[in-house]
């Protein structure tokens, strides 16, 4: 069986594409390759998104969930970029390729309760439906590491909507800023830790607002 391929690099560069009983299996014409581009549509979109909470976050104060929203932003570009090679080494060559998609994605842009909410909405939908659902296809069309790359990103995508809940429900709650018991407080600027049931206004180090303080716990 013949694969037309880009070049001798390309040739080199692939080392087995998919297979399943012994064959070559190639993404063209497969429900798997829309699911494929759908996924990689949606993470792309869901990293631009997360980026413009970020900005929201940092604007109303929220030092941490800014940050955080960013680190998941960078995560979503990861996952998009697995689903990119997973199309480029599906086609095996035969590039370029146009792969259109009917699918239905959320604008939304408000405040960062809202922003949270949305966010942990979209992460459900991808770890619950979108993903298992995409793995089950792609392990019926004979491929087995797009199913298993959707899978494990449902797992981090599971993840992802719990921290955004938990956050939203320490907006909720009044504990961003503010415990019931003293816990340790870093500046996240310069690094400055206190005990305290609640962050201070400003920072007695670097002078920097409570905006910047959250929880500190030894990860190491």
């Amino acid at each position: 069986m013949f694969l037309p391929i880009a070049s001798k690099a390309y040739k080199n560069k692939i080392k087995t594409i998919f297979q399943t009983g012994g064959e070559i299996v190639n993404l063209k014409g497969t429900k798997t390759l829309e699911n494929l581009m759908k996924a990689f549509a949606g993470e792309s979109q869901a990293r631009n998104r997360y980026t413009f909470y970020a900005s929201v976050a940092k604007k109303e104060g929220y030092e941490q969930i800014s940050a955080i929203f960013k680190e998941t932003a960078d995560n979503e570009k990861e996952h998009a970029e697995v689903f990119f090679k997973h199309i480029i080494e599906g086609m095996a060559g035969e590039l370029p390729v146009m792969v259109h998609v009917d699918a239905d994605y959320p604008v939304d842009l408000r405040g960062t309760k809202e922003n949270l909410k949305a966010a942990a909405a979209g992460e459900n939908e991808e770890w619950t439906e979108l993903y298992p659902t995409f793995a089950d296809v792609a392990e019926k069309e004979g491929f087995k590491a797009v199913a298993e790359s959707f899978r494990q990103i449902a797992k981090v995508e599971n993840r992802h909507e719990a921290r955004y809940l938990k956050l939203l429900e320490n907006i909720e709650a009044g504990k961003v800023f503010k415990r019931d018991e003293k816990v340790l407080w870093k500046c996240g600027n310069c690094g400055y830790i206190l005990e305290a049931k609640e962050a201070p206004e400003q920072c007695p180090a670097c002078k920097h607002s409570m905006a910047y303080f959250e929880l500190f716990v030894e990860n190491y």
